[in-house]
């Protein structure tokens, strides 16, 4: 017999004790919760803090100051908590009653996920590269008794995320790539680099043969040509997978990301009048050989994957005990009954989006997961097992026509609850009796407590606020725009997209979209003075911010007319996103950097990468166009050339060129060597070659 989701949720959050952790436990987000669920750890990354927060009277106890830009908490049975600073290479111990920090830890650049393995005795860091090579990401094991550093292996390009797996293994996820890693932690290494998710999650749209959706991670597919572009089937590519967090009994694990379309996207409303730089004024609207849209959504960034609005649709990632992906088939989209939960994340009505997975937590029993997302400040509620339903979107066995909007009270998607919070949430944690849930607020400072009301459903009762604003007014209210899926002025709900949906972080994604002007890869924002080197995109079409705004937030994503306040809000956000931390910026011998330099003025790489940017903001054909392909540039578009890059950071930007077609500097400057159409490059040797590399990496 079917019963109702919201009497479902409450029988577990009334009754039920937790089941046994079979692998260790994972901090998935801002946010820690102690044992006897008296206190929350609340890590503010503006004012390098961690926040002590009684849960019975929401009193805020203390301030603790910890490293720089504290980024996941991680609370230990003893209640000891453990607190990545993700920009001083460190990890803060704050000791059960003390008022300061007791210890911290040196480990690699950038850390984020933390783990603590089952017999407590090592704790386990992702850092998202190492001090020697910001190519490679680290995993550090951590004597939870000496804190001393026991080993460290590289794992993959920027990791994120730890899951520990049965068998002493652990799951780690590279964070712009959308691949889980598995790493052998008896032998300290990666043991399998490719999950097959991406393949998994295309397999009717790569021709490939349909299989169940429960065991996957077989011999590896023959290669393929991923159909895409004019008319052919789109795919997806996981990306941002950012938290990960294993079920009870240590047979699932779930991450958070987002699904991003290689489709083509919608095509342009209507060309602005005068064009790109040096090309006749043009005002022809759609470009005819190219059809429309990649699957939905009113506006050029719609088109998500299994009914979600967004072309960087958000998603909730299963992968079994082994890592091996159990995932919709995007083509199908969960048709298949499953004992996992459904794959795409929406609330089920047009006006409230979701977007921005950012945090996971579980129920003590593992029947639901709780999803913080940072870009429609909401939580998704969302059962663990689905079945398929009218239109095949997944809904839970137990309540399958019944869910409420906990805001409005209007109907939503069967399998998830939607509860509204405050802006940018980041962490989310479930107390151990599985009565209530708090939820960490970041843009806010503050909390929001979750619990059931009188009539069995789950709501948000109430907010704590812990801190005040140290940013900037301005600062702080670009922020908001630039990771707002819901503000009317920046966006259309029912595409729900954000600027940080695909400059992740206020960075990149990694990720090659396809637009009528051909291929695109997606620049980083951070710390490359962005604003100072217009004209803005690969083409230079856009003069200025407001310029570009009125272009991207009305015609792609569908939001009203931005105004000067609202470009002087973002512009100064952009302003002070920091740039990727550079280890080799201080490590480097100075013997590497002279000789890299010499090179770079040798092969004229300074011609054009010049400045306190890098850029001369000009533009140049350097033999990268794309000529043929299923999306290839569109000279009408770049009358002149690309717009030069600026190089700040570089190293932790890859893939690399406008249409992400190198994978490293290297293979880049070797691909168009002896034909010296990227700077002078034939006459240098492989030993220069390397020295240019050194010396790039640490711009």
């Amino acid at each position: 017999m079917k019963r109702r989701l919201v009497g479902a949720l409450a029988a577990v959050m009334l009754g039920c004790g937790p089941g046994a952790q079979q692998a260790g436990t994972s901090a998935s987000g801002s946010l820690g919760l102690t044992q006897d669920d008296s206190l929350l750890f609340a890590a503010d990354a503006d004012r390098d803090a961690v926040y002590v927060i009684d849960t019975k009277t929401s009193a805020v106890l203390r301030e603790v100051k910890v490293g720089d830009q504290p980024e996941k908490v991680l609370v230990a049975p003893d209640d000891t908590v453990f607190v990545t600073n993700r920009m001083s290479r460190s990890v803060s111990v704050l000791r059960s009653g003390e008022a300061t920090e007791a210890a911290r830890i040196d480990v690699g650049v950038e850390p984020v996920g933390l783990a603590l393995s089952l017999d407590q005795k090592t704790l386990y860091v992702v850092s998202a590269a190492s001090k020697t090579d910001p190519d490679v990401g680290t995993l550090t094991a951590v004597d939870v008794r000496s804190l001393s550093v026991l080993w460290e292996t590289p794992v993959g390009q920027e990791p994120h995320a730890i899951a520990l797996l049965p068998g002493n293994k652990a799951a780690v996820s590279l964070y712009k790539q959308g691949e889980v890693v598995v790493v052998d932690l008896s032998t300290r290494q990666v043991t399998k680099s490719d999950s097959e998710l991406f393949s998994q999650l295309n397999r009717s749209s790569l021709g490939l043969t349909a299989t169940t959706n429960q065991t996957f991670g077989g011999p590896t597919e023959p290669s393929f040509s991923a159909p895409r572009g004019f008319g052919k089937t789109a795919t997806f590519r996981a990306r941002g997978i950012e938290a990960m967090v294993v079920s009870p009994d240590g047979q699932q694990v779930y991450a958070t990301g987002r699904l991003a379309s290689d489709g083509l996207l919608n095509v342009r409303p209507q060309e602005k009048q005068g064009g790109f730089p040096g090309s006749p004024s043009f005002d022809e609207g759609v470009r005819p050989d190219l059809g429309s849209d990649v699957g939905g959504g009113s506006v050029g960034y719609g088109g998500g994957s299994c009914g979600a609005g967004s072309a960087a649709a958000p998603a909730l990632l299963t992968f079994d005990s082994a890592a091996r992906p159990q995932v919709d088939d995007v083509g199908s989209c969960g048709q298949t009954p499953t004992d996992r939960p459904p794959m795409a994340l929406r609330s089920g009505l047009s006006s409230v989006p979701v977007q921005g997975p950012t945090a996971i937590a579980l129920d003590p029993t593992g029947r639901f997961v709780f999803v913080a997302n940072q870009e429609s400040n909401n939580v998704s509620i969302v059962s663990t097992t689905t079945v398929p339903q009218n239109g095949g979107v997944g809904g839970p066995v137990s309540a399958r026509s019944s869910a409420v909007d906990f805001r409005s009270g209007g109907p939503i998607d069967d399998s998830q609850q939607v509860v509204n919070v405050g802006a940018g949430p980041t962490g989310v944690v479930v107390s151990h009796d599985g009565r209530r849930a708090w939820v960490l607020n970041a843009f806010d400072h503050s909390v929001s407590r979750l619990e059931m009301d009188p009539s069995g459903r789950l709501a948000n009762v109430g907010t704590t606020k812990f801190a005040d604003d140290v940013l900037p007014a301005e600062v702080a209210l670009g922020r908001k725009l630039f990771f707002s899926a819901v503000d009317p002025r920046m966006n259309d709900p029912k595409t729900g997209i954000a600027c940080a949906s695909c400059h992740l972080e206020g960075r990149e994604d990694g990720h090659v979209w396809h637009f009528p002007d051909g291929p695109r890869q997606t620049p980083s924002l951070a710390g490359r003075h962005v604003l100072e080197t217009s004209p803005l995109h690969w083409n230079g079409e856009f003069n200025n911010l407001l310029e570009f705004m009125t272009h991207t937030v009305k015609e792609r994503m569908g939001g009203a007319a931005p105004t000067p306040d609202m470009e002087r809000q973002m512009a100064a956000f952009i302003r002070q996103t920091r740039p990727p931390d550079n280890a080799l910026a201080q490590t480097t011998p100075a013997a590497v950097l002279e000789r890299g330099k010499a090179v770079y003025e040798k092969a004229q790489c300074a011609s054009c990468h010049s400045g306190q940017a890098h850029t001369d903001n000009k533009f140049y054909d350097v033999g990268t166009y794309v000529k043929s392909g299923d999306v290839p540039d569109n000279m009408k578009y770049l009358p002149l050339g690309l717009n030069t890059p600026s190089l700040l950071g570089i190293g932790r930007t890859a893939p690399f060129l406008h249409d992400g077609s190198a994978t490293t500097l290297k293979e880049r400057i070797l691909e168009g060597k002896q034909a010296d159409r990227h700077g002078a490059t034939s006459q240098l040797s492989l030993a220069e070659v390397d020295d240019l590399v050194a010396y790039l990496k640490t711009l």
